[in-house]
């Protein structure tokens, strides 16, 4: 299916690894002019240099977005760059075990602009060019906000916000036609999952573990079934979904796990 992406100018916040670098990935074969914004310069140039010498078009900017003034210069200088902006990916962010006994507010408090704050920046310095081009805004969230985890207190909380918001922006934006969606992540194994797992005594058999609580197939999820998503929800293939939570899991959240044993 062709999703008509091509040349359409789109930002994917921590687009260098992980859920993000699949998102990239897959935007740059649509022939999206893709934009990587994150804090890690060498990692953000890695991306985009092998990208580009197989003729993608992709871009970076380099911004540290829990740092309001850096959200609006990014944003700025795609635009600066490009000319225009069609879609925005709010994707940056760390699961950083910030709980309740053990937490802090300063940590608590940190925790939310790493996690949910710049979600609002990027899209309150977006939208003058969203509303022009009649873009698209979606969110990556995560299973925490309605399973809980324990001992993540500011990361489900933030991740209840980005679910929250998602909600809100749809119809506050409704009057422009631009859309508003979510993508909710359950396990899906990426570089930052990979060094969790491995602080565990026993990684190899704990990750088979939770590979088996997935319902459909036993399997995580693949950043590049979560970039599928993304870029329907981007493109006008999804003309007439706005507000919704759209679970890219394997049944995880809403199947009785018992399934996964049977």
């Amino acid at each position: 299916m062709d999703l008509q992406l091509k040349d359409k100018v789109i930002i994917v916040t921590g687009g260098a690894k992980g859920i993000g670098e699949g998102i990239v990935r897959l935007l740059a074969e649509e022939g999206a002019h893709t934009f990587v914004v994150g804090r890690c310069e060498a990692d953000n140039k890695q991306l985009v240099e092998e990208l580009r010498s197989s003729w993608k078009k992709v871009d970076y900017v380099v911004a540290e977005l829990t740092r309001p003034d850096d959200c609006e210069k990014a944003v700025r200088e795609v635009i600066k760059k490009a000319g225009r902006l069609d879609g925005l990916v709010n994707n940056a962010g760390e699961n950083d075990n910030i709980g309740l006994e053990h937490g802090d507010y300063e940590k608590f408090m940190a925790s939310l602009h790493k996690n949910l704050v710049h979600y609002y920046l990027m899209a309150q310095y977006a939208l003058p060019e969203l509303i022009r081009s009649k873009g698209a805004i979606v969110n990556i969230s995560s299973k925490t906000a309605e399973t809980g985890q324990g001992n993540t207190s500011a990361y489900a909380a933030s991740n209840g916000g980005r679910n929250a918001l998602t909600r809100e922006w749809a119809v506050e934006l409704l009057k422009y036609g631009i859309r508003v969606n979510a993508v909710v992540v359950a396990e899906c194994f990426t570089p930052l999952y990979e060094t969790w797992i491995n602080t565990l005594s026993n990684p190899e058999e704990k990750l088979n573990e939770i590979a088996l609580r997935v319902p459909l197939e036993n399997r995580m999820t693949t950043t590049e079934e979560i970039a599928n998503t993304v870029a329907f929800l981007l493109s006008n293939k999804s003309s007439h979904t706005t507000g919704q939570l759209i679970h890219v899991d394997g049944g995880y959240v809403h199947l009785d796990r018992a399934l996964a044993n049977s």
